[in-house]
C-alpha cells in the first residue's frame, strides 16, 4: 500500500504536463489545481481502503481524463435552452410561457443598453417604473390604476401586507388554495401580518357566512380563483357582485387573486371559460392580482390592478420595493401587453395562446413530419399516437387539448434510459413517459424544433 501511495504523482508535477496546460486554458489554474488535489485525495483513500490489494495503476493520463470530465460537468451551463415535448404548454419547470418575438426584442434592447427605467424623460426627474405599463394595463382591464411586481405570489403578499396587516382577512375554506411548491394561501396571509378568518365549508360558502364574520377588525375579503382545481356537484359560492356589495356596505375591501391573468374571452377561441380581468373588475372587485407568465403569455410578473387609492397605498409599502420588477421583465411585459391592442391579434402573436388554440390538423402535420425525419435517419422505433395536452401552471384545469405525439422506443435502452439520454443532450429534449414509451407531444413543439429533435435522437444512439 505504501509503495502505491509513493508512486502517485505530485500536484506540481501534474501541473507541468501538457494535459494540465490544456485544462488550465479552459478552466483556469486555480480550478485545475484544486481538482488535481481532490482527485489525488480520492485516489489515496481508495488505495488505503483496498488494504494492500492490487489496484489498476494510476497514470497522469487516467487522472486527467477524469478531471477533465468533472471540470466540464461542473462548469457546464445549467440554465439552457430545452425542447418542451411534454404537451404541457405553460410548464413551470421549463420556464412557463414562451415569449413573443416582440417581447424578446424589447428585452434585448434594454439588456444591451441603458434604459429609461425610472427616469421621466419629459422633465429629467426621477419617474416610476410602473409608468411603463400602468396606462396600458388600465386600458386593457378598465382598472383605475395598476402596478407590477416580480411574480403573482409577491403581488398577493404585498396587497395583504399593505392593506391587511394586524387585521382580519376573510376567505372561504373552499378557496384556501395551494398552487405548487408548497405555496399556500393561509401561509401567505400569516406572513403578511394579517389574521386569516375562514368561513363556509369546502364545497359551500354562503353570503351570510361572510356577513356574520365581518366585524371592526376586518380589513378585507379575499377571493381566490381556483384555477388549478375545481369543485363540482353540491356547491355554492356568492357571486362577485354580492361580495362587492357586501364590501361596500361594511367598509371592507374585496380582493381577488385570479392567478392566470386572462385578458380576453378564451371561450371565443374554442377554450374553456376563464375569468377575464376586465369582467372581474367590472363586477365590483376592488383589486385583482394575476400572473404575467401564465395565460397572459408574458414574462414572470405579478400585476395588481384596481381602485386608484388602494394601488397608490400598496406602491408606498416597503415590500413593494423588495419585490419590484426588473427592467428586462418590464420591457417584455409591455411588449406582450401591446399585442393585445388593435390591430394585433394576440391569439396569433402570443405563443401560449397560439399553442392553446392551434388546430389539431397542424399538430398532426408536425407529428408526421417528425415521424418522417426520424424514419429517414433510421433513428429509434417511432409511432404516431393520439394524446392529450394541457395548459399547465394551474391554468384551465378541466381543459383537455387534443394532440398528437411521436412515441419512441429503443431496442438498446429502457424507456427511462432513453428519456435520460434526451435530457442529457446538449439541447435537452423533454418528453413524458406513458405505457413504456417516451412520448414527444407535438402541441408544444415548434416547427423549427422538428429537425433539432431528430438530430438529438441521432446523437444519443448507443454506438
Amino acid at each position: 500500500m505504501q509503495d502505491q501511495l509513493r508512486r502517485l504523482p505530485q500536484v506540481q508535477t501534474l501541473l507541468e504536463t501538457p494535459e494540465a496546460a490544456t485544462l488550465i486554458a479552459l478552466h483556469g489554474r486555480a480550478d485545475v489545481t484544486e481538482a488535481i488535489r481532490a482527485k489525488l485525495e480520492v485516489t489515496r483513500a481508495k488505495i488505503r481502503a483496498a488494504a494492500g490489494a492490487t489496484l489498476q495503476p494510476v497514470t497522469a493520463q487516467s487522472l486527467f481524463q477524469e478531471i477533465g470530465s468533472e471540470l466540464a460537468a461542473a462548469n457546464a451551463q445549467t440554465l439552457k435552452r430545452a425542447v418542451n415535448a411534454t404537451g404541457v404548454i405553460i410548464h413551470t419547470n421549463l420556464g412557463r410561457a414562451r415569449l413573443a418575438p416582440e417581447a424578446i426584442q424589447a428585452m434585448q434592447e434594454v439588456a444591451a443598453n441603458y434604459a429609461s427605467l425610472e427616469l421621466d424623460l419629459s422633465d429629467g426627474k426621477r419617474g416610476s417604473r410602473h409608468a411603463h405599463v400602468e396606462a396600458l394595463i388600465c386600458q386593457l382591464t378598465g382598472a383605475e390604476a395598476a402596478m407590477v411586481v416580480n411574480n403573482c405570489a409577491a403581488a398577493i403578499l404585498t396587497c395583504l401586507s399593505a392593506l391587511g396587516a394586524g387585521r382580519d382577512v376573510i376567505a372561504s375554506r373552499g378557496e384556501l388554495v395551494e398552487i405548487g411548491g408548497s405555496f399556500r394561501m393561509p401561509d401567505v396571509i400569516t406572513q403578511s401580518g394579517a389574521r386569516l378568518k375562514e368561513v363556509g365549508t369546502t364545497n359551500k360558502t354562503h353570503l351570510r357566512d361572510y356577513q356574520s364574520a365581518i366585524d371592526e377588525d376586518t380589513a378585507l375579503l379575499l377571493k381566490s380563483h381556483t384555477s388549478n382545481y375545481s369543485i363540482v356537484g353540491f356547491t355554492s359560492v356568492p357571486t362577485r357582485q354580492e361580495l362587492s356589495r357586501l364590501a361596500r356596505e361594511t367598509g371592507t375591501i374585496l380582493v381577488e387573486d385570479l392567478g392566470s391573468g386572462v385578458l380576453i374571452d378564451l371561450s371565443q377561441h374554442g377554450l374553456n371559460q376563464e375569468p377575464v380581468v376586465g369582467d372581474v373588475l367590472k363586477a365590483g372587485v376592488d383589486l385583482v392580482t394575476f400572473s404575467g407568465d401564465k395565460l397572459l403569455g408574458g414574462p414572470q410578473a405579478g400585476v395588481i390592478a384596481g381602485r386608484r387609492a388602494l394601488v397608490e397605498t400598496i406602491k408606498k409599502h416597503p415590500i413593494a420595493r423588495a419585490v419590484r420588477i426588473d427592467k428586462l421583465s418590464l420591457a417584455a411585459l409591455r411588449a406582450t401587453l401591446e399585442l393585445y391592442r388593435p390591430p394585433h391579434d394576440p391569439m396569433a402573436r402570443i405563443p401560449v395562446l397560439n399553442m392553446l388554440a392551434e388546430p389539431i390538423q397542424q399538430v398532426e402535420a408536425r407529428a408526421h413530419k417528425l415521424l418522417s425525419v426520424l424514419g429517414a435517419h433510421g433513428v429509434l422505433k417511432s409511432d404516431l399516437i393520439e394524446t392529450t395536452a394541457r395548459a399547465g401552471a394551474g391554468s384551465l384545469p378541466n381543459q383537455d387539448l387534443p394532440s398528437f405525439a411521436v412515441a419512441l422506443t429503443s431496442p438498446a435502452q429502457s424507456v427511462e434510459q432513453l428519456a435520460s439520454a434526451l435530457r442529457d443532450a446538449e439541447t435537452p429534449v423533454i418528453g413524458r413517459i406513458s405505457k413504456d414509451q417516451l412520448l414527444l407531444d407535438m402541441r408544444t413543439v415548434s416547427e423549427d424544433e422538428v429537425a433539432l429533435i431528430a438530430d438529438v435522437c441521432q446523437s444519443i444512439l448507443p454506438e
